[in-house]
C-alpha cells in the first residue's frame, strides 16, 4: 500500500501522470540547482507518461528530440509518414535551428519502482537517484569531433538560445513511433556575462573568500613594508659608511699636515 502511494506521490510530482498531453518538464530547482546553466538543461525522466501506450513482450526505448524555438512549425516533426522516429542529427539540422534532431535514446524509466527521494539526503545514494530521476541535455562534449562515435550524439546547447523538447516512446521491434508528448515550453539557457558587467563587489563575494583577500593584503603590506625598511636601512648604513670614511680622510690628512709644520 504504501509503495502505491509513493509511485502516486511521483507520477503526479511534475504533472507526470497518465496522459496525452503532456510535455516534458525542466527539473525541480530542489533536485537540479543551477538549471539550466549557459550549455545545460536538466528534465526530469518520463515516469509513468507512456504507461497506457506499453504491451507485455514489446521492447520499448524513450527518444529525446530537441529544435530552437525558431524552427519552424512544419519542421517540428519527429516521425516520417510511416510512423518511423527520424534520426536526424545535431549537425544535420545546425543545432536544431532547422528542426528537431535526436538528442538522447535510452530505456523507459520504471514507474513501478521509481527512485526514492528520502535517498537523496545520502551522499551515497544522491547521485544514482538523480541519474534515474533526471535527464542532462548535453552530456558529451567531444561527439563532435570524434569520426569513430556512433551512439546518439548529445552535445552543448547554446548559451542564450531558447529551445524545445520532446519525448518519443519508440517500439524497438519494429521502429516505429508508438506515443509522444507535446513539445515543452520554451526554456532559455544562461547568458554569458561580459567580463565589465561581473560584479566584483565584496558583498557579493562568500565569507571565507573575504578572509583570504584580507589576510593576503595584510601580508602584501608587511612585505612592502619590510622591504621599505631594508631598503632605508642600507641607504643609511651607506651614508654612515661615506661619512666615517670622510671623517677618517680629513684625519689623516690633518696628521700629516702636523709634522710638516713642526719641521718648518
Amino acid at each position: 500500500m504504501c509503495s502505491c502511494w509513493v509511485v502516486l506521490a511521483f507520477c503526479c510530482l511534475g504533472q507526470l501522470c497518465a496522459s496525452q498531453n503532456l510535455k516534458p518538464q525542466i527539473a525541480a530547482p530542489q533536485l537540479a540547482t543551477n538549471n539550466p546553466t549557459l550549455t545545460t538543461v536538466a528534465l526530469e525522466k518520463p515516469f509513468c507518461m507512456f504507461d497506457s501506450s506499453l504491451y507485455p513482450n514489446k521492447s520499448y526505448v524513450i527518444y529525446l528530440y530537441a529544435m530552437k524555438e525558431l524552427a519552424s512549425a512544419i519542421s517540428s516533426l519527429v516521425t516520417t509518414t510511416n510512423s518511423k522516429p527520424l534520426n536526424s542529427t545535431f549537425q544535420q539540422t545546425s543545432g536544431g535551428k532547422l528542426g528537431p534532431y535526436k538528442a538522447a535514446m535510452f530505456n523507459v524509466p520504471n514507474c513501478a519502482s521509481p527512485p526514492k527521494f528520502t535517498d537523496v539526503g545520502d551522499v551515497n545514494k544522491v547521485s544514482d537517484v538523480l541519474k534515474q530521476y533526471l535527464f542532462r541535455v548535453w552530456d558529451d562534449g567531444t561527439c563532435l569531433y570524434d569520426p569513430n562515435f556512433l551512439a546518439v550524439c548529445n552535445p552543448p546547447l547554446t548559451p542564450d538560445t531558447t529551445y524545445r523538447f520532446k519525448y518519443v516512446l519508440v517500439d524497438s521491434t519494429e521502429g516505429i513511433m508508438k506515443d509522444q508528448t507535446l513539445w515543452s515550453d520554451p526554456i532559455k539557457t544562461r547568458r554569458a556575462k561580459l567580463p565589465l558587467k561581473i560584479d566584483t563587489w565584496p558583498g557579493q563575494r562568500s565569507g571565507g573568500i573575504i578572509v583570504i583577500t584580507s589576510i593576503l593584503s595584510v601580508l602584501v603590506f608587511l612585505l612592502l613594508a619590510g622591504l621599505l625598511a631594508s631598503v632605508s636601512s642600507a641607504v643609511m648604513g651607506s651614508e654612515a659608511s661615506s661619512a666615517e670614511t670622510k671623517h677618517l680622510s680629513q684625519t689623516i690628512q690633518q696628521s700629516e699636515l702636523r709634522p710638516q709644520l713642526s719641521s718648518e
